[in-house]
Parts: C-alpha cells; structure tokens; sequence
C-alpha cells in the first residue's frame, strides 16, 4: 500500500521522538524520499529546517529494520481501515463492504459564494461561535501567541499552545466588557498571524487530546479547493455543521457535530466523515482529526483578511441523522419494481436442488437432538447430490457438493464418507464431485469464515455448501434476535456469492420437544427456524419394547432364509408362517444346514441383534417456504445411514418423553414395565437364540453362554435354572429331552 496514504492517519505532533524516527526509518527502508517525511513532518510545531535531511544520513541499515509494517499499524490504531491492492493468496481473507456508502454524487460544478459581514463586530463574532460550542462552565482553548518559522525561503507564524484556564461563561462576560477591543480578552494577536481556538471543551490543565472533555465537534477544512467549492461541497453534503468559519485564507473551517461518547468512538465518528468527504471530491486535510484541533478564531483580522462566520448550525440536526441520511442514499438495495413489468412474465425460478424441499441458491436447515445422526444425514445429502439419487426419499440434483467439517478430525471425517457409501449400496463414481473442508480446531466465526469460503469455493462450480455444525462458528449470543440475524445473513452471502445453497445443522434446546412446533425446536432465537427457505426437523420417537423384538426378529428371519436358501428350497422346508417366526426358522435352520454354517449363520444374527439394539427412530417434520408442506417421514437411523419406514410401523409411535406435555398430540404409553410373562419370555428366547449359536455337539459353555448374550455367568446360570429346558454340569449345559421348553 501507499504509505503517504496511510501518513495522513498520523500526526507528526502526536508522536515522541522516537516514533517519530521510526516512521523516518520505515520510509527509507521501503524506499521513500526525505521529502516525503520532511513534508508530513512540518505539521509538527517542533518542526526544524533541515532536521530530517540530517537524520535521514544517519538511517545506515540494521539487522532488524524499522518497516513499513511500523506506520501501518500507528494508522491502524489512529482509525486506519484499507484494503492492499494486490492478488490474493490462498489464505488471504476477503474483506466484505455493505456497498461505497457515502459516494452520494454531489454536484461540485458550481461553487457558493460568501462574503464579509457589512457591519464587522468582532465581539459578536466570538461570542456567537463560543455561545454556539460550549456550555457556560467548561474550559475553551485559544491562542494569540505565534512564533517565526521559514517555511522554503516563506516566513511562517505557528500557534503556541495558549491558555485554556478560562470558561465560556468569563470569556463571554470579559468580551461583554471590552468596549470592543478584543485583545483584552485574549491579549494581543499578529495581524499578520490571526489567533486560533479550540472547538471542543477541556479540563483546563492542558491543551492534549487527554485534556478534552467532551468529543463534540471535528475539524473539516481543505487547503487545496476553491473557497467556493469548500462552500458548495459542505452545504450539499448537509454535514451537520455547528459554525462554519472562514479562515482568512485558503479554506473555510467546518466545526462539525460528532457527539462521541469516547476518544474511541470519535476516531470512527470522524474517519466515517472524512471518508465521506473524499468520495465526494473534498480533498480533505487529515491532519485535523485531533479532538484538540485549533480551528481559526472569527472576530480577528489575518493577513488583511476577516475571519468570521460564514453560517451556523447547517445541515443536519446530528451525526446520527446525516449518517442515516448518507447511507439512506446509497444504501446498496435495489430499486422498487413494478408489479405490473413482470407479472405476465416473472423471472424463472431456481430449479430444485433437493425435489419438493430445496431450491437452488437458497438455505435450509437441519435440526435435531444429539445423536440424531444430523452429520451423517449430511453426508448422505452430499452424496445424494454428488450421485444424483435420493435423500430421505426426495430426488436431488445432481452436482458438485462441498462439505465443510467443523467438528470431526479429519481421519473420521473420510471414513464416514466411505461407511455411508458402502452401506448405501451405491458405487461411487463420482467421488470427484464432493470436496471436503476440514477445519476442525482451525474454525473461526462465522463473519470471518464466509469470506474464506467463498475465495475457496467460487471456482469449484458447486451447487451445495454444507456447513457441519453451526455452534462452531456462531458469533455472538444466539438468544439474540438482532445477533442472530447478522450471524445468518453470512449464510446468505455464501448462496449469492457463489451461486450454491447452503445447507447447515444446529441442536435442539434442552427438554421435551413433541409438544413444540418443529419451527421452535431449535435452540437459541425464532431467527434460526425462520431464516432459512427449508427447515427440517429430527424429533427422535419412543420405540416399544414389541417394536424393537418386532424388528430383530424380521432381521433374524431374512437371515434365516438367506443361509437356508443356500442348501434349500425354501418352499420345500418353510411355511408361510414359518417365514415370520424367528424361533422356527432357527429350528429350521439348525436341522437343515451343516453345523459349521449354522454356527456362521448365529453369529450373522447375534450382529443383526446388536445393530437393532443400536436402531433409533425419528421423525422429519418440513417447513418451507417455496414448497407445499410434506408429510412428515418416519425413519430408522441404523448406523450410519438413515432408512425410511415403508412399512409404517413407526407410524403410531410417540415423541419421546412428551408423556407430561399439555395438549400434545402424542402421549406415552404408561404400560413401559414389561409383564413377568414377557421378561420370562424374552429372557428364554435370548438364552435359545445364544445356545444354537455356541452349541457344539449338542453342547455348550456356560462362560461362552455368558459372552454371547453379554451377562455374567451368575445371571446366565439363573436363566438357564429358570427356563427348566437345559441341564448343567460344572461349566457344560446341554438340552434335557425336547429341543426346545414352552
């Protein structure tokens, strides 16, 4: 970047001597002229002919130089935000700007004029400007007392630092009682010089920006414009200007109203209003951003020429208003249109990225629980995309999908890419479509994190962002709607920079949910259910202790029929009812297939048992924005895939632990406790089941029983006494006379 630029941000005055070296020393080392400090350093009163050029000689190098890195950061500090002019690297960050605001196009082309006051009265002139800036009791500033310099061969008079131990109210009584002469009050001044005032109060023990009380006014003024144009350019800008004052010279000095509640804020106060004047044409002087800043005082003579005031309190009331006013006018929205120019022909729409769900370009939501399998339905979605296939049985587009990884390392993140594909049954042939970006442990928020993304995706012509999970880069509190909608219009400059839809997941609140509308199930503020055009919600459902014996039996009895098949035709050893009963198909299979396979086929059953034991069921409720409502799904999670219910068995089910929700639709069934009946049934049929897997030889060990069914052997012993079938000798258990006890 220009360094001169980043000068204008610094004062000369403001720094020690030896910040003042430094910056000598970073213009030389970034190849620089003397000219370029000696000029920036004449704004300092301690400025001496022919200083720099002799420290300059003395700037001989070092091991650890003094660089340009030292001046940019002095303006940083002093208010200084820019953009480098350079090509981006991979890592370089974006900065975002809501439009050029303060570019307002002002018509400079003709200039307003001022003139002299007909009837010249010094006194009023002053006591106008300090009754217009200050409150009776506080402290002004002002100088009279100059000193020589020569200035290239030009004699130059530079203020003093002045007094400040009076108050407006004992200036104004003393100007009231000076018979007109002035010099009284202030003592006397070269007319050649003119005399300078402070425009914002101070504590009267000194003339420093720590010294002001009250951040009320900033310094406009040009040197190198047209009086007239100066003129033109404030009023139609409508700067709320306090008193406008001609200097004697070459501008005209506007006392503007910044209203900071501290040095902080006016720094940002007054950089927003100087950048405001450049854009539109006022070569401002930087230099005057002090809060201490001299200003020129009306009432006194320069050069043979009045200062005096020109105006006061034009423009708007305050900055609060004229800044609302500037970005009113450019505000980067777009025009209104008529109703009338589209309605026969109205823009196409965004085709479906997700069918009946999800347009192109626009954002959806994933809520859920933990342990909802909210991850691994997202990289279902990627490869449904990637794939062009299904997604919780709605048809996708088909395109390329990135998926940003928030919270899984990196090694995990590939293998469940590679679990979900293998259990999907798909073959990948277009792995080349997803990328993946894993930036778990390296996530920063989400102002921050959009403009990375969007540098790093605008080439990879993707129609799908997916952003896993969102707690990770939330910014702010997320129980704050005004937060929370800064934070989800990142979302929206992702879709509209890169043309994609963006796809993110975000937890519950804490409690039951089933009583809840699906849009007031996510925890933090409404602005996350409402913003996004798709919200889909997981509430997990209560699942009987019939449903899930229901379900490992269906299991046991496909493989069954799988391994009999094998060395059968099923028609010839199975009934019809046989082909749903699990006990009868392990009977089955146990007198019909060699020994070794039948211990395999056990083994493929006790698997099939853990996995319906790991099986939780959900329910997807949508709400969307440019799609009719769909009926709510039911589903399994089987680890690591989601499978929709065809069957409807999940259907009935309940929300779980809604059972003490007022009003909900769906109540707990209170019969949870399981009868004696059917623990003693459930307790045989899981001892049978364990028996045909580790028998050999009609035979097997109590300890190899106790691993199978994961009990200890106590435990097993007792179900073994208690079925009344199997007899026990030391560690052995074997059948007593029938095959199986009822």
């Amino acid at each position: 970047m220009d360094l001169l630029n980043a000068l204008e941000y610094i004062s000369p005055s403001e720094l020690d001597y030896q910040e003042w070296v430094n910056v000598g020393m970073a213009l030389k080392q970034e190849g620089y002229s003397v000219k370029d400090w000696d000029d920036w350093s004449r704004a300092d009163n301690r400025y001496h002919n022919g200083e720099c050029e002799k420290k300059w000689q003395s700037f001989n190098g070092s091991a650890s130089p003094v660089t340009a890195g030292t001046i940019v950061q002095m303006a940083k500090d002093r208010g200084m935000t820019f953009r480098e002019s350079k090509e981006l690297g991979w890592n370089d960050e974006i900065a975002f700007e809501q439009g050029d605001k303060g570019d307002i196009g002002v018509n400079t082309c003709e200039g307003v004029k001022f003139h002299e006051p007909t009837n010249w009265n010094p006194v009023n002139e002053i006591v106008t400007y300090i009754e217009t800036l200050f409150d009776s009791s506080e402290n002004v500033g002002y100088v009279t007392e100059t000193y020589k310099k020569n200035d290239n061969g030009k004699v130059k008079y530079s203020p003093t630092q002045g007094s400040c131990d009076r108050t407006a109210g004992e200036l104004i009584a003393a100007l009231n009682n000076c018979n007109g002469d002035i010099s009284n009050v202030f003592g006397d001044y070269k007319p050649e010089a003119g005399a300078w005032i402070r425009f914002n109060p101070l504590d009267g023990k000194g003339v420093k920006n720590e010294n002001v009380t009250d951040y009320r006014y900033a310094l406009v003024e040009s040197d190198c414009m047209a009086l007239e144009e100066q003129n033109a350019i404030i009023r139609e800008l409508e700067l709320p200007v306090a008193v406008l004052v001609y200097s004697g010279g070459k501008s005209v000095h506007a006392i503007v109203k910044i209203d900071a509640a501290n040095y902080d804020e006016y720094r940002k106060r007054v950089d927003y209003l100087y950048n405001v004047c450049r854009k539109n044409g006022f070569e401002i002087d930087k230099q005057n951003r002090n809060p201490s800043r001299l200003s020129r005082m009306p009432g006194v003579i320069r050069n043979g020429k009045k200062q005096f005031i020109i105006d006061t309190n034009i423009g708007k009331s305050d900055f609060a208003e004229w800044k609302d006013w500037v970005e009113s006018i450019n505000d980067d929205l777009p025009e209104l249109d008529k109703l009338a120019d589209f309605f026969e022909n109205p823009p196409e729409l965004a085709p479906p990225l997700i069918e009946g769900v999800l347009r192109q370009g626009h954002k959806m939501l994933l809520g859920g629980p933990s342990k909802a399998g909210k991850s691994f339905g997202l990289i279902e979605l990627c490869i449904a995309i990637a794939e062009g296939t299904e997604w919780f049985g709605f048809k996708c587009a088909q395109g390329n999908a990135l998926y940003v990884n928030l919270e899984l390392d990196r090694a995990s993140c590939f293998h469940r890419f590679k679990d979900v594909y293998e259990a999907l049954g798909l073959e990948p042939k277009n792995l080349n479509r997803i990328d993946i970006w894993n930036l778990r442990g390296k996530s920063v928020p989400m102002d921050k994190l959009a403009p990375m993304l969007i540098r790093r995706a605008l080439k990879g012509n993707f129609i799908a962002v997916v952003i896993d999970p969102i707690y990770k880069v939330i910014t702010g509190d997320e129980n704050s709607a005004d937060q929370m909608a800064h934070f989800c219009n990142q979302f929206d400059k992702v879709c509209t920079e890169i043309g994609c839809a963006v796809i993110y997941c975000h937890h519950h609140s804490k409690g039951a949910q089933g009583g809840k509308k699906s849009m007031d199930r996510v925890s933090g503020s409404g602005v996350f259910a409402r913003d996004p055009d798709a919200l889909l919600d997981l509430t997990r459902l209560e699942i009987s202790d019939d449903l899930m014996k229901q379900q490992k039996d269906e299991r046991t009895c496909k493989i069954c029929k799988d391994w009999i098949g094998r060395f059968n035709k099923i028609s010839e050893v199975c009934s019809q009812d046989d082909l749903v009963m699990a006990n009868n198909m392990i009977d089955i299979a146990r007198k019909t297939l060699p020994e070794q396979s039948f211990k395999l086929m056990m083994s493929d059953v006790a698997r099939a048992e853990k996995t319906v034991k790991g099986m939780s069921a959900w329910r997807i409720e949508g709400t969307l924005r440019e799609f009719p409502a769909f009926d709510a799904l039911n589903l399994w999670f089987d680890y690591p895939i989601h499978k929709l219910d065809t069957t409807g068995v999940l259907k009935e089910c309940n929300f779980e632990g809604d059972f003490n929700i007022k009003g909900s639709p769906y109540k707990k069934n209170f019969s949870k406790k399981k009868s004696e009946s059917e623990r003693k049934r459930e307790q045989n049929d899981a001892l049978e089941t364990a028996f045909s897997g580790a028998e050999e030889n009609g035979q097997a060990n109590v300890a190899d029983l106790a691993e199978y069914m994961g009990k200890s052997e106590k435990t097993v012993r007792r179900y073994i006494k208690e079925h009344g079938g199997f007899w026990v000798d030391g560690g052995e258990v074997g059948r007593k006379d029938t095959d199986k006890v009822e």
